[in-house]
């Protein structure tokens, strides 16, 4: 009896292991939906010797294309002020188009939502700074984003919202 609970043990783990082996995430492109950066008060704004105040936003929208494959949407938002006003706003829309196979329904969603955007984060950064920095201003290094907590936060909003219309 024991040797068959050991058999099955060992099937099942086997059988884990191949479903794991399958589940993969490819890149298949990634590219700039938009960009912008307005500059509105140069060159005043490049004489500047007072420290700004940087704000960045940042949001992570998913749409499917077919079975396999998703749109990751990454949107960076930032802007620079002083007590003289804006320096600059920059606004980057940068996205992917990911192959899902072989992850379990369950645990799509935190893939899709965590981890392409993971992955697509130091692209987005790479751009701003370079957007910033060719505007005459020291490139933007935006510090790395946390997807897994802004993953929980956004499914506490949803569900205090869905709790608010009950």
């Amino acid at each position: 009896m024991a040797e068959e609970d050991n058999t099955q043990t060992e099937e099942k783990s086997a059988v884990a292991g191949e479903q794991k082996a399958q589940a993969s995430l490819n890149t298949l492109a990634q590219y700039v939906k938009d960009l912008s950066l307005e500059n509105p008060r140069a060159p005043q704004s490049l004489q500047s010797q007072k420290q700004p105040e940087i704000a960045i936003t940042v949001n992570v929208n998913a749409a499917p294309l077919n079975e396999n494959d998703y749109e990751v949407s990454l949107q960076l938002e930032a802007n620079a002020k002083t007590d003289e006003g804006v320096l600059f706003n920059v606004e980057l829309l940068y996205a992917g188009i990911f192959r899902i196979q072989g992850v379990p329904k369950d645990q799509l969603h935190p893939v899709i939502l965590i981890e392409c955007p993971r992955l697509l984060f130091p692209f987005a950064r790479q751009i701003v700074a370079e957007a910033t920095r060719n505007a005459g201003f020291p490139p933007l290094m935006i510090d790395p984003v946390d997807f897994a907590a802004l993953y929980r936060q956004r499914l506490v909003q949803e569900q205090a919202k869905n709790e608010t219309k009950n």
